[in-house]
């Protein structure tokens, strides 16, 4: 079965950063886009960053554009979001998703999904 497992989430003060891991098995996951989304106590689910299956395109939130990086590794079987200058809003559990198409993630339409990783950001 293929699973996702994110790792890296604590808690940071504002204007530190943070790495998120997202380890896949099961499968080789190097033709899917994968992606991160949060989602903060009683608010939707909100798209955060994505990658393309070849790696060449990269797309984020304007709410955390020039501060997140997303990539991946397919070597490894893994994408991690690299977080910088975090600020209080940026609290929230962060999944890692997958699908097979860039469009069907954006439109939350996963083949596969982690647990998340909780990430709080103190003022």
């Amino acid at each position: 079965q293929v699973q996702l497992v994110e790792s890296g989430g604590g808690l940071v003060q504002a204007g530190g950063s943070l790495r998120l891991s997202c380890a896949a098995s099961g499968r080789t996951l190097s033709s899917y886009a994968l992606g991160w989304f949060r989602q903060a106590p009683g608010n939707v689910r909100e798209f955060v960053a994505a990658i393309t299956s070849g790696g060449v395109s990269t797309y984020y939130a304007d709410s955390v554009k020039g501060r997140f990086t997303i990539s991946r590794d397919s070597a490894k079987n893994m994408a991690t979001l690299q977080m910088n200058s975090l600020k209080p809003d940026d609290t929230a559990d962060y999944y890692c998703v997958a699908a097979r198409m860039y469009r069907s993630l954006r439109h939350e339409e996963y083949d596969y999904w982690g647990q998340g990783t909780q990430v709080t950001v103190s003022s």
